[in-house]
């Protein structure tokens, strides 16, 4: 009941603060950006639980933006391009793929991973009593 409780507080989170987030930049969101959110920020703070918060932060943030990256795609082809909702599309950006994910973004993602791997860990710890995190950046 306690793991149950951790993912849905962390996926609560982490789809309010990504829908905060969008909604501050670019004036508006999709519900189905709380979920992406959501899922990316259990994500930080099970691959921490897993390595036992031990390996670099650096690590850390690139499994992470491999996570994120490959969801928005996912998401992106389902939304986009098989639902139609036209949620995002960055066929003008640089370096994008199919208009669902890009170079730029990515860059931008991993700073906000970074972010949220360390508040996941902080979280976990104070909140549920889970191990603390021990964060290196190298």
């Amino acid at each position: 009941m306690k793991k149950l409780s951790e993912y849905l507080f962390l996926g609560t989170l982490g789809g309010t603060l990504y829908y905060s987030f969008e909604m501050l930049f670019r004036g508006f969101s999709h519900w189905s950006m709380f979920l992406l959110g959501g899922c990316c920020f259990v994500f930080f703070a099970q691959q921490g639980m897993w390595t036992g918060w031990k390996e670099p932060l650096w690590k850390q943030v690139g499994w992470s933006v491999i996570f994120v990256t490959a969801c928005e795609f996912v998401t992106g082809i389902i939304v986009n391009k098989f639902l139609g909702w036209n949620v995002w599309d960055y066929t003008d950006q640089p370096f994008q793929l199919m208009g669902q994910v890009c170079l730029p973004f990515t860059v931008i993602f991993s700073g906000l991973c970074a972010v949220g791997i360390l508040l996941s860990g902080y979280l976990l710890h104070y909140l549920y009593g889970e191990e603390k995190p021990d964060f290196r950046v190298l």
